[in-house]
C-alpha cells in the first residue's frame, strides 16, 4: 500500500491572512485604484466602489474561503478537485475548475515580470540613475529604455531588465519551493507588515510637503485629496464607471482567480473562514482605500496642478508608478531614500502576489498527480518560465496587455460566476451558509444569505452581459489592434486555447488515474 502524503497547513490564523492579503495586496493598490478613482469622478467613484464592494466582494470572499476549505477536506487544492467536491456524480463539473488555474498562471506570466520593474527601480533608486532627471518626456525614455522598447542613453539593451527578471522569478521558486508553512507564510508575515511601514513613512511625507510651488499656493495637498475625493456625481451615470468599479474590487480582493480557494484548502475544517476573509479583505482596503488613494495623486497634485493631474490619472499605472512618482520624489530631499522605499513597497505587493498565483498549478500537480513538492515546482517553474518569454519580449507588441484581458479580467469574472453559482444553487444555500460558519468566530449579517443566493450572481450576469453587448464583436475581430501587432496578438490567443486543452486533458488524465486506484 502506497503512504499517503500529508498536505501541507498553515503554521497560524495570522499567516493565512497575511498570505491571503498578501496575494490581494498588489501594485494595484497603490497605482490601479487611484487612476481609477481619480479619472471616474472622484470621490463618485466611491459610491459604486462600496456597492460593489458590499455586493460583490465580500460575498465572493466569503464563498472561495468556504469552498476552498470544504474541497480541503477531501484533499483538493485546486478548483477542480473543489468543484467536485461538491457535485460528485456530475462527471463535468470538475472541467469548469480549470479556469481557477488558468486564469492564475496566465497573470503569472506577465505579473512577474512588472514586479521585476520595481525591482530593478529600487536599485536606480538608490544608485541615482534616474536622480537627473526631472521631465515627464526624459523618464518616459528611460521607462521604455528599461523595458527594451527603445534603445537610449540609459539602456542599449533588454539585458538589465531581464536580469532583474530572473532575480525576482529565482526568488517566487524559491519561496513557493518552500511551501505554506514554510515559505509562503514566512514571507507573507515579514513582508507585509513591512510594506505597510513603508507605505505609511511614504504618505507622512505626503502629508508634510507643503506648498513647493509658492507662485501657487492652491497647489497643496488638501487641495490634492479634495481632487481625489470630492465627488463629481454626474459620472454615476455612466455604466462605465460601474463597470470600473466592480472591476477593481474583483482586482484588488483576488477575487475570481482561484487563488484564495487554493490557500483556503489548506485550512482545518474548524478552522474560522467568516472573521479571517473578513479580516484579510479588511486589510486590503485599508492598504488600497487609505494609503493606496492619499500617496501618489495628493502628491502628483502638489507637483503638477490640476489641470496636469487630470493627464496624469489618464496616463496609465505604469507611467504612474514608474514615471510622475520618480519625478516627484525627485524633488525632495533624501530622494534615493524615498525613491527606494516606494519601488520595494511596490516590490513586496508584487512578490506576495506572484507567490499566490504559482499556488494553485502547483497543488494541483501536488493533490492530483500525487507529485512531491520538489517535482511540481520544479514543472512549474519550466512552463512558467517559458509561457513568460512573450510578455518580455514582445511587450511592445501588447502581448501583455492581451495576457491581463483573458487571464484577468474576463475569465476572472467567468470564473466567480461559476463559483457563485455552484456555491449557493449546486450546493445549496442553507448548506453553504452551514459551511460559511463551521467553526466562525462571527455571525455574517443573515441579509448576506440573500446576498449571495440572487444579487451577487445577478450583479456579475450583468456585468458580463454588458460586457458582450459592448466589447465582444470588436474584441474577437481586433478590430482596436494594429496590423502589425495581430500577428502577436493571434498567437496569443491561440497559446491560451493551447492551455486550456492541456489542462482539461490533465484533469481527465488525473480523474482517470484516481478511477483506477479507486477501482484496485
Amino acid at each position: 500500500m502506497s503512504k499517503i502524503k500529508k498536505r501541507d497547513s498553515w503554521g497560524s490564523r495570522i499567516g493565512i491572512i497575511m498570505a491571503v492579503a498578501g496575494s490581494a495586496v498588489g501594485l494595484g493598490n497603490f497605482l490601479r485604484f487611484p487612476a481609477k478613482a481619480a479619472s471616474n469622478g472622484g470621490g463618485a467613484f466611491m459610491i459604486p466602489y462600496f456597492v460593489s464592494l458590499l455586493l460583490l466582494g465580500l460575498p465572493l470572499v466569503w464563498v472561495e474561503w468556504a469552498l476552498g476549505r470544504y474541497g480541503g477536506g477531501f484533499e483538493h487544492g485546486t478548483a477542480p478537485g473543489i468543484f467536485h467536491s461538491v457535485r460528485q456524480k456530475n462527471r463535468f463539473i470538475k472541467y469548469f475548475g480549470i479556469i481557477g488555474i488558468f486564469g492564475p498562471l496566465v497573470i503569472f506570466t506577465y505579473y512577474g515580470y512588472i514586479a521585476s520593474w520595481t525591482l530593478g527601480y529600487s536599485f536606480f533608486a538608490l544608485t541615482g540613475k534616474y536622480a537627473s532627471i526631472f521631465d515627464q518626456s526624459t523618464m518616459q525614455a528611460f521607462l521604455r529604455g528599461f523595458q527594451g522598447i527603445e534603445i537610449n542613453q540609459y539602456f542599449n539593451s533588454l539585458v538589465p531588465a531581464y536580469i532583474f527578471f530572473l532575480v525576482t522569478f529565482i526568488i517566487t521558486i524559491w519561496v513557493v519551493y518552500y511551501g505554506i508553512k514554510g515559505g509562503i507564510e514566512k514571507l507573507c508575515k515579514i513582508a507585509m507588515p513591512l510594506l505597510l511601514i513603508f507605505a505609511v513613512i511614504l504618505l507622512a511625507r505626503v502629508f508634510t510637503l507643503g506648498t513647493p510651488n509658492v507662485a501657487r499656493p492652491s497647489w497643496n495637498i488638501s487641495n490634492g485629496l479634495g481632487f481625489l475625493w470630492n465627488p463629481d456625481f454626474s459620472a454615476l451615470k455612466s455604466a462605465k464607471v460601474w463597470l470600473e468599479a466592480a472591476g477593481q474590487i474583483f482586482f484588488t480582493l483576488s477575487v475570481g482567480i482561484g487563488v484564495i480557494l487554493t490557500y483556503a484548502s489548506y485550512l482545518s475544517k474548524g478552522d474560522d473562514v467568516a472573521l479571517s476573509g473578513l479580516t484579510a479583505a479588511s486589510t486590503n482596503e485599508m492598504a488600497e482605500v487609505v494609503l493606496g488613494a492619499s500617496i501618489i495623486i495628493p502628491a502628483a497634485f502638489v507637483f503638477f496642478g490640476p489641470m496636469e493631474i487630470k493627464n496624469i490619472a489618464a496616463s496609465g499605472v505604469f507611467n504612474l508608478g514608474f514615471v510622475t512618482m520618480p519625478l516627484i520624489l525627485n524633488n525632495i530631499p533624501f530622494s534615493q531614500v524615498f525613491g527606494f522605499l516606494w519601488f520595494f513597497l511596490l516590490f513586496l505587493a508584487g512578490i506576495t502576489s506572484a507567490v499566490s498565483l504559482a499556488q494553485p498549478a502547483v497543488a494541483f500537480l501536488e493533490d492530483e498527480f500525487a507529485l512531491t513538492r520538489k517535482k511540481a515546482v520544479a514543472i512549474f517553474a519550466l512552463v512558467s518560465f517559458t509561457l513568460s518569454q512573450g510578455a518580455i519580449f514582445f511587450l511592445s507588441r501588447g502581448v501583455v496587455d492581451e495576457l491581463d484581458f483573458w487571464g484577468g479580467t474576463f475569465f476572472l469574472v467567468v470564473f466567480a460566476t461559476i463559483e457563485t453559482i455552484l456555491f449557493a444553487w449546486v450546493f445549496g444555500m442553507e448548506n453553504a451558509w452551514d459551511e460559511i460558519h463551521k467553526g466562525a468566530d462571527i455571525r455574517i449579517p443573515r441579509v448576506y444569505k440573500f446576498i449571495i443566493k440572487y444579487v451577487t450572481p445577478a450583479f456579475l450576469f450583468v456585468i458580463l452581459g454588458t460586457w458582450f453587448y459592448q466589447e465582444w464583436i470588436p474584441i474577437i475581430v481586433m478590430k482596436n489592434v494594429s496590423l502589425e501587432n495581430r500577428p502577436y496578438i493571434l498567437t496569443t490567443r491561440i497559446v491560451l486555447l493551447a492551455m486550456l486543452i492541456a489542462l482539461a486533458i490533465m484533469v481527465k488524465i488525473a480523474w482517470r488515474k484516481r478511477k483506477l486506484n479507486k477501482a484496485v
